[in-house]
């Protein structure tokens, strides 16, 4: 059982090329509800609900399949509005995504991409 175990996460380690996608709950109530729909290269792959929060931001991770040449384009879908961002791998496996209000109302996406996991405190 335990070489099995092993095998596996090494595995997942080695062998499974992903990307780590952490997107923020805002701390701005006009953000609540907001209906953010993700795209990798032109392909619908997540639908994300944020959820304002009154104390620190939350994130909430997903991870998304890399190809072989490991360059895609992540696209974030608002209201009316999509976001395009090209990634490549590994370079930038690690992405966060925040959502923010601009001063004229409407709403701005950015992200922080990097080849190391994030230390959210």
């Amino acid at each position: 059982m335990k070489k099995l175990l092993s095998l596996l996460i090494v595995f997942c380690i080695f062998g499974c090329k992903k990307y780590v996608v952490s997107f923020e709950q805002p701390t701005d109530m006009k953000l609540d509800n907001l209906k953010l729909e993700i795209l990798l290269d032109n392909k619908k792959v997540k639908d994300i609900n944020l959820k304002a929060t009154e104390a620190m931001p939350t994130y909430e991770t997903t991870a998304l399949s890399v190809s072989d040449d490991g360059k895609h384009t992540l696209q974030i879908k608002v209201k009316d509005t999509t976001f395009s961002y090209d990634i490549k791998y590994p370079e930038e496996k690690y992405v966060l995504v925040t959502a923010h209000l601009k001063n004229n109302g409407k709403v701005h996406i950015g992200i922080l991409k990097q080849n190391y996991k994030y230390r959210l405190r």
